[in-house]
């Protein structure tokens, strides 16, 4: 005859692989490491400071875009 297993300790394990293969899928669409988010800033923050730089106060003499 067959294997008695238990329907409960069955359907858990069934959920935990479940789980773990959606959370699998979720690191590989959404995850990035703390590094990855930090150097993405630091480049950001970057640009930010070369555009903010190069930005003109003064209006162009017969600019009329305002």
């Amino acid at each position: 005859m067959g294997e008695v297993i238990s329907l409960r300790l069955a359907r858990k394990q069934r959920a935990r692989a479940e789980a773990a293969a959606r959370a699998d899928q979720n690191r590989r669409a959404f995850g990035r490491t703390a590094a990855e988010k930090a150097a993405e800033a630091a480049v950001k923050a970057r640009v930010d400071r070369t555009l903010d730089g190069a930005r003109l106060d003064s209006p162009i003499p017969g600019d009329r875009s305002e």
